[in-house]
């Protein structure tokens, strides 16, 4: 699969578990949000917590399951980069990570994709 078809195949994944949020409450702040040390999915908030979520799509979990992809050295990114966001746009919320692995065994022409959710998942 080409770069692009994956980036897209990997946004669509991100507005399924952003739209996932929002019906539970989450206001989203950010979608896809970089800087110089990484990028962090989507950025949401609830009344106590400003939640950073690392999307994992897959076709299947027969290899591992998507959270295995984000090992210590990912989690170091994620942080810094969170630390980042939060001198630029300070909340007062407990910051939180998450993350959510959609699987989509026919991509984005599945009909029912499945999202698990991990909340303090590191």
């Amino acid at each position: 699969m080409s770069g692009g078809n994956t980036k897209l195949l990997g946004r669509w994944g991100e507005s399924l578990v952003a739209e996932d949020l929002r019906r539970k409450g989450q206001r989203l702040l950010a979608a896809g949000y970089q800087c110089r040390f990484g990028e962090i999915d989507l950025i949401t908030a609830d009344e106590q917590y400003i939640i950073f979520t690392e999307v994992k799509l897959r076709r299947d979990d027969r290899f591992a399951p998507g959270r295995a992809f984000v090992d210590a050295r990912k989690q170091a990114r994620l942080r810094t980069t969170a630390e980042l966001y939060l001198a630029q746009f300070p909340t007062g919320l407990q910051p939180r990570f998450d993350v959510a692995e959609v699987y989509a065994p026919r991509g984005m022409e599945t009909e029912h994709p499945r999202i698990l959710y991990f909340e303090n998942a590191f």
